[in-house]
């Protein structure tokens, strides 16, 4: 596949005009002119696909639950889970597979080609069979994995056994109240925060925790919408220059609505953070937080071909683009195509399917979105939303 007339993102605030060859579902040249045929976009800018870095993506058909503020995550928790009550007994019944494929396809149509799954499936749910054909995007399967200190007994079992070059992530200092920021303590004297430690949310963590996790190399991933839902509050601004790597995450729908692109918009209005810093938070931090290897976040030879494809604007660079990214043209998953907006659907395969969600347009992507819809909609009625958005498919 080549890709010729965009310009391509070599960071938050570079792009030159060149084209781009995938082979073997890597990027193997990025040249002036590469002969041979290949697809024109002209008027576009090449993205590095974008890293969720924390969702549990079988609860993004839930609606918000709960009666915020609360103390603590675990508070929350306790409150909402009724699973014989409505509306999780209903949203329970649905398939967990067709969950988890609702999820990836949130954030497959904001150009999300990566994403840290934070809940106990097993990789196989993600290839195969199990899955069809293929996931709509990729999944983190390299790493370890806890709830939380409060809800995994044997975590400390669990960050053993993880090798040591992948990433062991929690929930950590999801909380407002001093027992949550003295988790992180805690979690120290266990032996348990390093730099593979990846912490979700850190909402509890002061100054303290902070300049312990710099201290000893830990990583943060934060979920503004999420905190301002549960908790009432979000990390402080003054978090962005400890030292302590961050990466971005929207959480489920339970506590988040909107998707990844949201989330940087929240972000920028709740940190006034730069355009590059929070490019970076999605792409390449995210990918060297969660240790991704394969050129993940980046666009470079060699480097695995996830890329999106957007409406390109001169006068703004890539980080500035993304911020104001209201659709995806185009998003490639390891080489292959696997979803066009309408306006680009020549280069969609027969088999792709249609989809038109609130706010992000519509798209044809590669899933079985028929098949999705009708199992959800027999279980939950057919004005059911995805992470807060409605949707229309043609069955």
């Amino acid at each position: 596949m080549i890709l010729r007339g965009a310009r391509v993102a070599f960071g938050a605030r570079t792009a030159r005009r060149l084209d781009l060859k995938i082979r073997g579902g890597k990027i193997a040249a990025i040249e002036t002119s590469i002969s041979g045929a290949g697809i024109d976009l002209s008027g576009h800018l090449i993205l590095p696909g974008l890293i969720n870095a924390h969702d549990h993506l079988s609860f993004n058909l839930f609606p918000l639950l709960g009666r915020p503020p609360y103390p603590s995550a675990g508070a929350w928790a306790r409150d909402v889970y009724q699973p014989e009550e409505s509306p999780v007994r209903e949203h329970r019944s649905v398939p967990r597979k067709v969950r988890l494929e609702w999820g990836a396809i949130k954030n497959l149509m904001n150009g999300v080609t990566t994403v840290a799954h934070h809940d106990p499936d097993s990789p196989r749910v993600f290839e195969g069979k199990r899955a069809g054909p293929r996931f709509p995007v990729k999944v983190v399967k390299q790493c370890g994995w806890a709830h939380s200190l409060e809800f995994t007994p044997d975590i400390a079992k669990r960050f053993r056994k993880t090798p040591k070059d992948w990433p062991f992530i929690l929930h950590l200092g999801e909380a407002t109240d001093d027992a949550g920021a003295e988790e992180i303590f805690t979690l120290d004297r266990m032996g348990l925060l390093g730099p593979s430690t990846v912490m979700v949310h850190g909402v509890a963590i002061d100054s303290r925790g902070l300049e312990l996790a710099r201290k000893r190399g830990a990583s943060l991933i934060a979920c503004p919408v999420s905190n301002l839902f549960t908790l009432g509050r979000t990390l402080k601004r003054s978090v962005f220059s400890t030292g302590v790597p961050v990466a971005l995450g929207t959480d489920s729908a339970l506590t988040a609505t909107g998707d990844l692109l949201d989330a940087l918009r929240a972000a920028r209005g709740i940190w006034k953070l730069s355009a590059a810093k929070l490019y970076r938070m999605v792409t390449e931090d995210a990918a060297d937080i969660l240790r991704l290897r394969e050129g993940q976040g980046r666009i470079r030879v060699g480097g695995v071909a996830d890329l999106i494809v957007v409406r390109d604007h001169l006068d703004r660079s890539p980080a500035e683009t993304l911020l104001h990214l209201r659709r995806v043209e185009m998003a490639i998953i390891g080489g292959r195509i696997r979803m066009v907006s309408d306006r680009l659907s020549r280069f969609a395969e027969p088999s792709f399917q249609s989809i038109t969600v609130e706010g992000r347009g519509r798209a044809c992507i590669d899933a079985d979105i028929s098949t999705l819809y009708r199992e959800t909609a027999s279980r939950l009625g057919h004005d059911f939303k995805l992470a807060g958005r409605r949707m229309r498919v043609i069955v």
